[in-house]
């Protein structure tokens, strides 16, 4: 093998073939012939990439590597690993886009010339684009010869790619796999979060040209920011830094200017003359190691010493100190920074000054950590003839769904990651803050009402007074009323008697009394031998671009209709649709589930851990098929174990040889099972959204007793 050739692990050579891991191993043990690993460890080997191909390519298994999975798995086995590749990636990607005519140039010699001559372009490039090398603490550093020649057949891979692509979206479709490998490593801003955070900026005919974000992370941010002219990042990680640093010049015009630094913001802050328009924040949470003994005397302490377990108050006046007068900031915050004792004078002391506008709280599940419905605090910097106002927004999003005709229970619990719906809260929070801080009057002490009828979120704006007592808890589930169940105490009547319909369409829908008999010994097949002979086809979601509504895992098993969404970003990838009449069961978590795709649900992407099954209507039938996927026997043994999860191979799942009548026959007892056990389903949400309601009702007065 060459030296620093491209290696692969077992799941990259999955992805290549489209197939599961077992398979893989079954490979390993069955073929000897099959490539030996060239490094990694005995539990976690990788092989060479060329050999693999090649292996799979004989074996009829491969008929070419898609260019994006070539790419891809170029860099993730880069000797140098990931990042350094990414980076690489990135550089090659700007100067494409900068100056096709010079990579055409460049690219047209040979690899060892080829990575000297890149060198001293791209050092000519980051220059222009961040500034000098010399500048402390710049971003991207210009890679020399010795650590482009490596990366240099994946350069020209990304290079092809963007040129059927993009080169921005070459680089968000890297970028994205590679945060998506390593999940734990990285604290990600969700997109519609961060399109959220950078509307509030702009809203209220706010200019914001110049944007700063000292806790950077990915960049995701400032690059939902629009026409700015001015982009300032810090980031403390500098592999981080780097990918930021190229991701907002691959992004914003060249007219915008980039400024991307390397550091600890709170200790040493990379730019402490600068005056924003604006600043976007998503800092780290809970963190005691933040210089609480370094900074006991730092002039950006205005509103007070920070407390050593309050680092986000920190943060907060961090980004004050950063805006010009009548500049805004957006923090995300956890809701503990709007109650604990140890911040309340910092807290008082925004609010009389006039600093924070306002706090919206978001549900849970809009960023990590997912169990918890975060904040937002609305900044605002004093100064430039502006009063302090009298009074605070505050917003609660909690229930992001749109309201339910009369009578009517939404199929599944609102919020949870994957499973806001986004445009309904920018819908809100924006109606409620441009209200808020637009049209009214902050002289006036008068309170606004923030889209309360919508469903979308309830909105007060609470004179600052009343929040000036011993606590100064800001926290919006303090100061707001609750959203009524199912629309407020007139909508029970309904909801009751929609309950008292499903609990009568249960009885009829309860299966007859069962004959038994001895159990049965049919002739077996598996799904995989079904899948050979072409009587049905197998495919796996998780990939595809642009606005079709995904069907996810969660709505799989809680039968409810697609709830997820595809990126938009991305070189352009055809999703898999599901049709009805397809079969689709969870891969994850060793479950007996199995949906069959109803028109309603038909035309959806079939989303991460799901498989379809799509079977020939004159050989199999779809009911028959889900029925004996979900039995208990036939799940346990097709299932593998490992640590952490269970992983369902559908392959191995088993289904008897009958004729169609008598699958149909099967099929019919099956459909009547998923109609009942649907009926249940919604007799226990509609039970207890009237159970909640009648103690909400009686407990607030609205509900007599008798």
């Amino acid at each position: 093998m060459p030296e620093n050739a491209t290696e692969v692990t077992a799941a990259g050579i999955a992805r290549l073939a489209g197939v599961g891991r077992a398979a893989v191993s079954n490979w390993r043990r069955r073929h000897a012939d099959f490539p030996k690993p060239v490094g990694g460890t005995e539990t976690s080997p990788s092989f060479a990439l060329s050999e693999v191909e090649q292996w799979l390519r004989d074996q009829g298994k491969l008929a070419e590597v898609p260019l994006r999975e070539r790419v891809w798995q170029q860099l993730a086995g880069h000797p140098e690993g990931p990042v350094p590749a990414l980076v690489h990636a990135g550089c090659v990607l700007l100067l494409l886009r900068t100056s096709p005519a010079a990579w055409r140039e460049i690219a047209a010699v040979a690899d060892e010339p080829m990575a000297g001559v890149l060198s001293l372009a791209l050092d000519d490039l980051l220059t222009t684009r961040f500034g000098p090398a010399s500048e402390a603490g710049r971003a991207v550093r210009a890679p020399g010869r010795a650590e482009l020649l490596p990366s240099v057949p994946l350069l020209r891979g990304v290079a092809e790619l963007a040129a059927g692509g993009g080169a921005p979206e070459t680089f968000e479709f890297l970028l994205g796999r590679q945060l998506d490998a390593n999940p734990r490593q990285y604290t990600l801003t969700p997109s519609g979060l961060a399109g959220l955070m950078a509307a509030l900026v702009g809203a209220g005919g706010q200019s914001a040209r110049t944007v700063l974000d000292p806790a950077a992370g990915t960049g995701a941010l400032l690059r939902a920011v629009t026409g700015p002219t001015a982009l300032y990042a810090q980031e403390s990680d500098p592999d981080l830094a780097a990918l930021t640093a190229l991701r907002l010049a691959l992004h914003s015009d060249t007219g915008c200017a980039v400024v991307a630094r390397t550091g600890d913001t709170l200790r040493a802050d990379a730019f402490p003359r600068l005056a924003a328009d604006a600043v976007l924040c998503h800092p780290p949470f809970n963190e005691r190691n933040w210089g609480h003994d370094e900074l006991a005397y730092d002039p950006r302490w205005e509103y007070g010493f920070p407390a050593r377990t309050e680092s986000e108050l920190a943060w907060v006046q961090h980004a004050l100190a950063h805006l010009r007068e009548g500049g805004t900031a957006v923090l995300l915050m956890p809701p503990a920074a709007a109650s604990r004792r140890s911040g309340r004078r910092i807290r008082a002391d925004l609010l009389r000054r006039g600093a924070l506008r306002a706090v919206i709280a978001l549900p849970a599940g809009a960023a990590p950590p997912y169990g918890i419905p975060l904040h937002l605090w609305v900044l605002r910097r004093p100064g430039n003839g502006l009063h302090p106002s009298p009074e605070l927004l505050l917003v609660d999003t909690a229930e992001p769904a749109e309201p339910a005709p009369a009578g009517a229970v939404s199929a599944a619990p609102s919020g949870g990651r994957d499973r806001i719906d986004w445009q309904a809260v920018h819908r809100a929070v924006l109606d409620a803050w441009r209200s808020f801080d637009g049209v009214g009057d902050p002289g006036t002490g008068t309170s606004t009402e923030a889209d309360a009828g919508t469903g979308t979120g309830a909105g007060r704006a609470v004179p600052v007074i009343e929040l000036l007592d011993d606590d100064v808890d800001l926290a919006p589930a303090r100061h707001l009323p609750p959203p009524a169940a199912a629309g407020g105490p007139a909508e029970l009547v309904g909801v009751r008697q929609r309950l008292t319909e499903t609990l009568g369409l249960t009885g009829t829908l309860t299966p007859p009394a069962v004959t038994l008999s001895a159990p049965a010994h049919w002739p077996l097949t598996t799904v995989g031998e079904l899948a050979r002979a072409g009587a049905l086809q197998l495919r796996t979601g998780g990939s595809g671009t642009g606005p079709t509504p995904v069907l996810t895992e969660h709505d799989v098993l809680g039968a409810t209709a697609p709830s997820g969404s595809l990126p938009v970003d991305g070189p352009p990838e055809e999703p898999v649709l599901v049709e009805a009449g397809d079969v689709v069961v969870p891969v994850l978590g060793g479950g007996s589930v199995a949906r069959v795709v109803d028109g309603a649900t038909a035309g959806a992407a079939l989303g991460r851990n799901l498989q379809l099954l799509r079977p020939d209507p004159a050989a199999l039938d779809p009911w028959f098929l889900a029925g004996f996927l979900r039995g208990t026997a036939n799940n346990r043994q097709a299932s593998s174990y490992a640590s952490t999860a269970t992983r369902l191979d559908a392959r191995r799942l088993q289904l008897p040889r009958l004729p169609l009548a008598e699958q149909r026959r099967y099929g019919d007892r099956f459909r009547a099972l998923a109609e009942f056990e649907d009926a249940l389903r919604l007799a226990g949400r509609l039970g207890g959204q009237l159970i909640q309601g009648m103690y909400d009702g009686l407990t607030d007065g609205t509900v007599r007793p008798e």
